[in-house]
């Protein structure tokens, strides 16, 4: 079904709220944009479920963050399709890092993701990172 207006600038101020929080090390701006059920994979930092698997993944990058490794999530092409308190919506997800002053393009990729509505407020539900080949985030 096609979103409304409202529905589809609060899923995009979700996905830009989680990856500029992601990138800044804000832990607890990266919890809040799951469920409490919340559900996390990616092939280079592996998977995690609940808020206390979430806070764990956003913790390693804040510690990266916090030791001079700068993370860039640029997103695009976002679409999404929604049904009722439930949506899925899929981006292109471009990673920049920086590390002692050298930036690398990672490969490109992009997030699949179940939405749902508590609240009044959209979350993810499930978020799947595919990237278009392998990848090792340093030190994380």
């Amino acid at each position: 079904m096609t979103p409304s207006v409202e529905d589809r600038f609060a899923i995009n101020d979700l996905f830009v709220r989680y990856t500029t929080a992601l990138d800044a090390g804000d832990v607890e701006t990266s919890v809040a944009c799951f469920t409490e059920d919340g559900a996390l994979e990616s092939p280079a930092v592996g998977k995690y479920s609940g808020r206390d698997g979430i806070r764990a993944f956003s913790e390693r990058f804040a510690a990266m963050h916090r030791r001079g490794v700068q993370l860039r999530h640029v997103i695009s092409n976002l679409a999404m399709t929604v049904d009722g308190a439930s949506a899925h919506a899929t981006c292109y997800l471009t990673n920049i890092i920086t590390v002692d002053g050298k930036s690398e393009l990672m490969p490109p990729g992009r997030y699949e993701c179940a939405l749902r509505k508590v609240d009044g407020a959209w979350l993810f539900q499930n978020r799947l990172v595919i990237l278009d080949a392998p990848f090792a985030l340093p030190g994380i």
